[in-house]
């Protein structure tokens, strides 16, 4: 519960929010302390997960940054209907005030973007219903062995198909799980039985004139034990499915992947997200809500958000200035054959049509794009060179990190690829039968960048543990075709071209 004068100020910042155009679920807001702002960012701002060692030590990285002054939580906000969203206790007006106008930005974005549209908006019951049930396992099988499986499960939550997201996710899980029931045989003896006998003479002949299971009837074509019709990018999904898992394994690893499915679209989003709320905090702040004795103390505080963050990309600075970049072309008709095909620089440094559309533009990105799609579509040329985009990587000669290229391209093209797929390679289940051993056999669709043969090694033995039969994994390694594999006892790597 916000105290008097915090909620008078949440009435008005709704208000000005809702004039502006913003569109949001009913916002619920509390005050927490440092301790306890770091304690919910650690369970990933929920107020409840389930039990593992994982949460205390994320803890302790944020007490310890936030103790030594390396970073400070100003607020969170949870993608749930109501959103919660906490206010750190000790912020002064003008902080609160801005956080307020940065939240319903957030909420709006939760609300209306198409990538969260299938999202369980009810995911802090859901969150707290997985606690109770991992605390359930863990009484009656132990401690260790719960979270030895929960580790394993947890190191291939970035192994979805985050192209499917959370809608289509849950509703294939829910189809499945629907079609296994009772119920479903139940409605599909229903079927049956009213089925009339006129229709069987039809019936029949689109069976060939005879009745399934008849003499003559050509077997059905099955698609071999174990071998995948087509390759599946959502390996936790295909684990869960064909694992030979004890029903408390699976229990784990559902709530495993619904909880990596939920948080995929935050994961996409992240610059959008963090630049649609810093561009309405802004907005609304300077145009409606500053008195004129607060305007230093927030231009000192918003200044730090957007601040460059050196060889690092500051999503909060990149997002609104590319926002904003939008507005500006699309008030200007700054878009369109004409202006794509006008290579006169004079002429292009004073184009204004009049056009005015920048405000509904930016709702339309707002609403229709992720990130990869953002920066495809929007980063020019001139952005990155007015922003000072570059790329860097390590020089093993000097022993240090350089900036590698200014060039257009090369910017954008690694921007892309450290978006696609959320940073993670892209992997795939290829065989579950491999060598008729049941061995599960993945590949890794190589775009130029090398498995870390480490990372690989764990993630095999992880899902060895899932799957209790050899793990591979088909990849490339210094341009060779090269098979990783984990039987359970040793890691073996074999060249294979």
């Amino acid at each position: 519960m916000l105290p008097g004068y915090l909620g008078e100020l949440q009435v008005v910042v709704e208000e000005k929010a809702r004039e502006a155009g913003l569109d949001f679920f009913t916002v619920m807001f509390e005050i927490l302390s440092f301790d306890q702002m770091n304690e919910v960012a650690a369970f990933g701002g929920f107020p409840a997960r389930y039990p593992h060692w994982r949460f205390g030590m994320e803890y302790n990285r944020l007490s310890k940054s936030s103790t030594y002054g390396l970073h400070r939580i100003y607020e969170m906000v949870i993608n749930n209907d109501p959103c919660y969203a906490y206010l750190l206790e000790g912020n002064s007006l003008v902080e609160q005030k801005m956080v307020m106008a940065h939240v319903m930005a957030h909420c709006d974005f939760f609300k209306n973007n198409l990538f969260f549209a299938g999202t369980n908006r009810k995911m802090m019951d859901e969150m707290a219903n997985h606690r109770t049930q991992v605390s359930s396992i863990m009484d009656k099988v132990g401690v260790e062995t719960t979270e030895w499986f929960i580790d394993a499960c947890l190191s291939i939550e970035n192994l979805i198909d985050v192209s499917l997201g959370p809608s289509k996710h849950l509703k294939e899980d829910k189809e499945e799980k629907y079609l296994k029931s009772g119920e479903a045989r139940k409605e599909e003896g229903k079927a049956e039985g009213k089925r009339k006998e006129y229709m069987e003479h039809f019936l029949q002949k689109e069976d060939g004139g005879k009745k399934a299971g008849e003499a003559g009837d050509e077997p059905e074509v099955e698609t071999p034990s174990g071998v995948l019709p087509s390759p599946s990018r959502d390996i936790m999904g295909f684990l869960l499915k064909n694992a030979p898992l004890k029903s408390w394994e699976q229990n784990i690893l559902e709530i495993a992947r619904d909880e990596a499915y939920y948080f995929s679209p935050q994961g996409q989003t992240k610059i959008m997200n963090e630049g649609w709320a810093t561009y309405w905090h802004s907005k609304l702040m300077t145009e409606k809500l500053l008195d004129a004795s607060e305007v230093v103390d927030y231009a000192d505080r918003a200044s730090a958000i957007t601040a460059p963050s050196g060889p690092m990309l500051n999503p909060y600075r990149l997002g609104v200035e590319l926002l904003r970049d939008i507005e500006e072309r699309w008030n200007k008709g700054r878009f369109g054959k004409d202006w794509e095909e006008c290579e006169d620089s004079s002429v292009r440094r004073v184009w204004d049509t009049g056009a005015g559309l920048g405000k509904s533009k930016i709702f339309e990105v707002r609403r229709v794009y992720n990130d990869l799609t953002f920066i495809d579509e929007f980063l020019t040329e001139e952005f990155c060179r007015e922003n000072r985009l570059f790329t860097f990587g390590f020089n093993e000669k000097n022993r240090r990190y350089e900036v590698e290229s200014k060039q257009f391209q090369k910017v954008k093209l690694q921007l892309l690829l450290n978006l696609t797929n959320l940073g993670s390679p892209l992997i795939e289940v290829e065989d579950a039968n491999y060598e008729n051993k049941g061995q599960l056999l993945l590949r890794h669709l190589h775009e130029g960048i090398d498995l870390r043969l480490d990372w690989a090694q764990d993630t095999l033995a992880n899902i060895y543990k899932i799957w209790k039969r050899p793990a591979l994994i088909a990849t490339i390694l210094s341009e060779s075709p090269t098979l990783l594999k984990f039987d359970g006892k040793e890691h073996t790597q074999i060249v294979t071209g």
